[in-house]
């Protein structure tokens, strides 16, 4: 087949790969660079690096579309895959098949742009993923497959990351394959929806329980102040009911253990707004 490839994130590297070895990829689309660290440096996305390495025309706005597929001949269908970007009929309708969306949720549960990150700091242990047809509502097509796949306690977001990447490879390849195998049927009950998330949303609520704490460090880290410095939490797990905390990066230093950070601080740990709490190593 020949396809348009559209997306942004790591996680749709082996996706891409496995693609790129079977099909034609005439372009691909995604993020433009942007702009990151103090000296606002601009960073393509990995989707745009592992195009570049294997010589794929790469573009960075749906506006070149019309001109890009134009030169292209019986293109048979586009596949998006965590590209966040809303697209019009002249997208949506290029292709023999259409635009073909990777999903990963449950649809129609968790539709919007952070299934991932929305699954993981509900605690749900369970998610999927779905390939399914685009359509100008946000993520509301026909589904053509889905298959769930568990969560564990201490899975974090790039532990999901990781398994839907994989997933979806061996997904899309069959899809493709043999798409006549793979009927669209309508999405089937009431849809919620997710929302992008901020570094305010970082932000440790330590009156929370335990265990809504370590949710929301493996979906999006937790941002706390230890002892009057600003800390990231990255790591915490549940032992006996109680946050046990594993990993920290204190603002300007590098990450590093839970114990070393205490050591540093000679045992005496005040968070967050004057809330005290026992190191219990």
């Amino acid at each position: 087949m020949k396809l348009i490839l559209m997306g942004t994130s790591s996680w749709v590297i082996p996706v891409f790969d496995r693609v790129a070895g079977e099909h034609d990829i005439a372009a691909v689309f995604t993020r433009a660079p942007k702009p990151t660290g103090r000296k606002q440096i601009l960073t393509k996305s990995p989707v745009h690096i592992w195009a570049e390495q294997r010589g794929i025309p790469v573009y960075t706005s749906t506006k070149d579309f019309d001109n890009v597929n134009d030169n292209i001949q019986s293109l048979d269908a586009i596949v998006v895959a965590s590209y966040g970007v809303i697209l019009r009929d002249n997208v949506l309708n290029a292709a023999r098949l259409g635009c073909i969306n990777i999903h990963p949720s449950l649809l129609p549960k968790y539709r919007g742009p952070a299934p991932i990150v929305t699954a993981v700091l509900n605690g749900d242990t369970q998610s999927g993923v779905c390939i399914m047809k685009v359509t100008a509502d946000v993520d509301a097509g026909d589904v053509f497959m889905c298959r769930p796949f568990a969560i564990g306690e201490n899975d974090n977001n790039a532990d999901v990351e990781k398994l839907v990447g994989e997933m979806s490879t061996d997904m899309l390849s069959e899809f493709l394959a043999a798409p006549e195998k793979y009927p669209a049927r309508p999405q089937v009950g009431t849809p919620t929806f997710t929302r992008k998330f901020t570094g305010d949303d970082e932000i440790i609520d330590w009156s929370r329980s335990p265990r809504v704490i370590h949710n929301l460090v493996r979906a999006i880290g937790g941002r706390t102040k230890i002892n009057g410095m600003d800390v990231k939490i990255l790591e915490t797990k549940i032992s006996a009911n109680q946050l046990e905390i594993i990993r920290v990066k204190p603002a300007g230093k590098k990450t590093m253990p839970w114990r070393d950070f205490v050591n540093g601080q000679r045992g005496k740990i005040e968070f967050g707004e004057g809330i005290n709490q026992k190191d219990s190593r």
